[in-house]
């Protein structure tokens, strides 16, 4: 494993293309993502891991990015909303009007879409279960959990 003791220049997978930063050795990958990539649709929220704003997929698995070295996903696939296009998930999102604000949304339908492809007949609970990772301040999650429902009903 290589140590990182100032900041370098390092090269990472994200959505499918190698993208090349300087970052230094205890940046998150969230900053990296927003401030060195300029993929913004990450949010930041928390800070801590508690509201599930700044997901975002290592190698397939929903992750909190605010929580997550960027030096320890060099050789990882990272997957952000950006590089999510027309999923089930986000047009179940706007068939249902599963969002408000929007800004939990790129989480959410990260969150759920991992759901989906993981767990096709996810029960209730379980649907539950994965989106307890994730906060919305706005809509009271019922046109969240409906889209997550259609989600797993119409798998395109």
């Amino acid at each position: 494993m290589k140590r990182y003791l100032r900041e370098e220049r390092v090269e990472m997978r994200v959505n499918g293309e190698t993208r090349s930063a300087v970052v230094a050795p205890g940046e998150t990958l969230l900053h990296v993502l927003r401030r060195r990539l300029g993929l913004t649709g990450t949010k930041l929220g928390c800070e801590n891991g508690d509201c599930g704003a700044c997901t975002v997929w290592r190698d397939g698995v929903p992750v909190k990015s605010c929580c997550t070295l960027a030096v320890d996903v060099l050789d990882a696939a990272i997957t952000t909303i950006e590089g999510l296009c027309d999923t089930p998930t986000q047009r179940a999102f706007i068939a249902e009007n599963g969002f408000q604000c929007g800004f939990c949304t790129p989480g959410f339908i990260l969150n759920a879409e991992a759901l989906a492809r993981a767990h096709p007949d996810a029960d209730e609970d379980t649907v539950r279960e994965w989106l307890e990772s994730n906060i919305c301040r706005c809509t009271g999650y019922e046109g969240i959990e409906r889209a997550v429902r259609r989600r797993l009903k119409n798998p395109e």
